[in-house]
């Protein structure tokens, strides 16, 4: 392996994962109960080899360095750190990140001292696992200067996304952003598949460190998918890498909640029981679930619950989640709590103010219960009924998912 520089693009305010994203990061949104986002990216280097990886945020980055420095602390005998690199006013830039070119060119100064051969980008939301080792070895092999993880997708699909056009070699010779179902897409078509198959770009670049450089600098451009990209297609030799395992882009409420009830199928296409290449996560050194007279079937439990409803079918339960009995919950996402609330806080709770958790009698389906959430006995949680975009205080209906936002407490008996 080359000196390589991992760096996880740690994304804008997140809007279409609002509300996960109110107080947090991006990245920091949890996934499968106990992971976050950003876990996925850094095992991925970790497991890859690459041991130098910088995290670049700009957004609610309070919980994700709270993760991050509590959960990779490599020892002082192993080279390597995963360090956060926040948007910050210098001299040379007063404002925030205005893209992924421009927070990579801004954070260079700090990544750059290490002298890297090869630098890893990587996006901090998505679900996949690929080795990087073998990535690098084929774009050295190749003597590429930029190489492009792409996706082979469906003509349904690739319409609007980013289609790399590829020579015999391999080699990117066009680049087009969002083609949609015209006449242009069909000279875009991978020539490698017999059926109609396009080769989709999944923000995972690798660069020569010195190309990179070259790139950024002589440019003052902010993105890479909409300028640096193309620009580097033109001028260098830039070649696909094509990836045929799962990958699934996390950008919205209806693709989280996919992709967390994807992963309770018996044999799922990503799973986190990889043992070779395992996903790594903070230590919670929790308590094994309780589990009292509950149905649990097609059901991803986590560490520290505390479970004694009536039925919990293909849902993702996160830790120290409480749900109370005669509960039924079904194709949902519960991310459960950051803490167990004692008989002290109870007893200082106004009255009327349910227990941390969900209560007794509750009947809850297609939703996405954020963290901390206090529901009340004999609570009902649907998005039957409700228009696409709805909202309160309480709710937000997006994606045909219903979703609960951290700490909302919810009184006994409410209808939602």
């Amino acid at each position: 392996m080359p000196n390589v520089v991992g760096l996880i693009l740690g994304g804008g305010a997140g809007t279409r994962l609002q509300p996960l994203t109110t107080d947090r990061a991006k990245p920091a949104v949890p996934i499968a109960g106990k992971y976050r986002l950003v876990d996925i990216p850094i095992s991925n280097c970790i497991n890859s080899g690459i041991r130098s990886i910088y995290v670049l945020t700009q957004f609610n980055s309070v919980s994700l360095h709270r993760h991050i420095q509590s959960t990779y602390l490599f020892d002082q005998f192993s080279p390597g750190a995963v360090r956060m690199l926040a948007a910050e006013q210098t001299p040379d830039s007063e404002g925030w990140f205005q893209g992924t070119a421009d927070a990579v060119r801004q954070s260079s100064k700090y990544f750059m001292h290490n002298d890297p051969d090869v630098v890893v980008i990587l996006s901090g939301d998505q679900l996949y696992r690929m080795d990087f080792e073998e990535v690098i070895k084929e774009h050295m092999e190749r003597d590429a200067e930029v190489t492009i993880c792409t996706k082979p997708v469906p003509r349904s699909e690739a319409g609007s996304l980013g289609i790399m056009h590829v020579d015999k070699k391999n080699r990117i010779v066009e680049f087009a952003e969002k083609p949609g179902d015209t006449p242009r897409l069909d000279a875009l078509r991978a020539p490698m598949y017999r059926d109609e198959r396009y080769l989709a770009s999944m923000g995972i670049y690798i660069f020569n460190a010195k190309v990179l450089s070259e790139l950024l600098c002589g440019s003052d451009e902010t993105d890479f998918g909409k300028h640096i990209i193309p620009q580097a297609i033109e001028e260098r030799k830039v070649f696909s890498h094509i990836f045929e395992g799962y990958w699934k882009d996390i950008g919205t409420l209806g693709m989280f909640h996919e992709a967390n009830l994807a992963l309770t199928d018996l044999v799922p296409e990503f799973t986190f029981y990889d043992t070779k290449a395992p996903i790594y996560t903070h230590m919670r050194y929790l308590p094994p679930s309780k589990i009292n007279c509950c149905d649990l079937n097609r059901c991803l439990l986590s560490d520290g619950c505390i479970v004694s409803g009536h039925r919990i079918l293909h849902s993702v339960i996160g830790t120290r989640a409480v749900i109370g009995e005669g509960t039924v919950i079904e194709h949902s996402v519960v991310m459960g709590a950051d803490y167990y609330e004692h008989e002290k806080a109870l007893a200082k709770k106004a009255p009327g103010v349910p227990a941390l958790g969900i209560g007794k009698d509750c009947y809850i389906k297609n939703a996405i219960l954020d963290k901390n959430v206090h529901i009340g006995d004999s609570v009902y949680i649907s998005p039957a009924g409700k228009a696409e975009g709805e909202q309160t205080d309480l709710y937000i209906v997006r994606d045909g998912v219903i979703v609960i936002p951290k700490n909302t407490v919810i009184p006994p008996g409410t209808r939602l």
